[in-house]
């Protein structure tokens, strides 16, 4: 079961009291025009029917709960959580919103915005990857931190990521939730990006279910080898399977490169922390 609202997330990256401040922080109402939209924002696509529903709510009821902000100059404020809010009260002809004031670095301000935009559970899925590419990336986290940040399990965080290896036009059409999570795994077990595109789009003009895109796999998989020049090794269902083993449990991307006498076997790493977080795996130092 999905847990719901910030969790341990946002508590794992930042006191839930200010140094110095009170217990309850201080609510202040803030000029709209004086704040501005976080650089670290994950979400790429807002749907304006949901802020308009917003905003009519917020016309009728006020603002439920504050925005978090920080100061980034005199008088000037950037968002930390609640971008939807801040539309909706833009839209709704609000002046003022209210807010409370988080004086923190722009580390934690990157870390608990991409926290909570993946904890409210509204991002696309590859939104949501590239939300934790970024914690990854910019922030120097390993998979494990990003785990425990989010609450989801190490395997969720890898498997996740693996979506990103797919084409940007399959991407495209997870992410207008054309095609499920569980297409985009079955669709990486096609070596080639032309072949993913193919089936992706095959997928979404007949509505094949995952179970029916599984078998066409198989069967472009089995289609070409069949093609290939005889007496030249292919990488066949069951070597594929191999590096989709690989890939699960290092949570990286692996491939196989089969040659006359042996072979190689390539593992993708992202950044020092990753690294070390494979050496640790192979050699427990």
């Amino acid at each position: 079961m999905k847990s719901k609202g910030l969790g341990r997330g946002l508590k794992a990256l930042i006191p839930t009291t200010p140094e110095g401040a009170a217990e309850d922080a201080e609510i202040v109402e803030l000029p709209l025009e004086r704040i501005t939209p976080s650089r670290y924002q994950a979400r790429q696509d807002f749907d304006e029917d949901s802020i308009r529903e917003l905003a009519s709510s917020i016309k009728e009821h006020g603002v439920m709960q504050p925005v978090v902000v920080r100061p980034v100059g005199e008088d000037l404020y950037e968002l930390v959580v609640g971008e939807r809010r801040w539309r909706a009260c833009r839209q709704a002809g609000l002046e003022t919103i209210p807010a409370v004031i988080r004086r923190v670095d722009d580390r934690t301000s990157g870390e608990m915005m991409l926290v909570e935009n993946i904890q409210r559970e509204d991002l696309n899925p590859v939104e949501e990857a590239l939300a934790y590419r970024r914690l990854i990336e910019e922030f120097h986290l390993t998979q494990e931190e990003v785990a425990s940040r989010v609450g989801k399990s190490r395997s969720f965080i890898a498997n996740s990521l693996r979506l990103l290896q797919l084409p940007e036009g399959v991407r495209s059409l997870l992410g207008q939730g054309k095609l499920s999570v569980g297409h985009g795994k079955v669709l990486l077990g096609i070596p080639d990006p032309a072949g993913q595109e193919m089936l992706a789009r095959e997928i979404v003009e007949k509505g094949l279910t995952v179970r029916d895109a599984e078998k066409a796999v198989q069967r472009l998989l089995k289609e070409g080898g069949s093609r290939q020049k005889a007496g030249e090794k292919k990488k066949d269902v069951e070597l594929a399977a191999v590096e989709d083993r690989l890939r699960e449990r290092l949570g990286t991307k692996v491939r196989i490169r089969p040659g006359r006498r042996g072979g190689r076997i390539e593992i993708e790493y992202y950044g020092r922390d990753d690294l070390e977080r494979l050496l640790e795996f192979f050699f427990g130092c």
